[in-house]
């Protein structure tokens, strides 16, 4: 069975196009379950109207299905709470000059 370490490290090969950092370091992934092997993600993004959502949302989901043992996945897009910068570790922020 897949472990949600596993999954957070295949969703660091997904990148926010705009910021060339992945979901994990960006905080974006809220939540994610596994159940058998089926996985559930729960993520965000940094705007909502972030005109590549369905490419950032699409690759995870790709991401996730290839991985070994995951037979099936759904990722879900949530703004409650809404991203901030503050769920990015410190360095990377002070990096991006936020």
């Amino acid at each position: 069975m897949v472990t949600e370490a596993e999954v957070r490290k295949a969703l660091r090969a997904v990148k926010d196009p705009e910021l060339n950092y992945d979901l994990v370091v960006l905080g974006l992934i809220y939540d994610i379950q596994i159940e058998g092997s089926h996985v559930d993600v729960t993520m965000s993004l940094t705007s909502p109207g972030c005109p590549v959502a369905g490419e950032i949302l699409a690759d995870a989901q790709r991401t996730v299905e290839g991985m070994e043992g995951v037979e099936s996945a759904n990722v879900e897009l949530t703004f409650n709470p809404l991203w901030t910068p503050e769920r990015i570790p410190s360095t990377i922020r002070s990096a991006l000059g936020l």
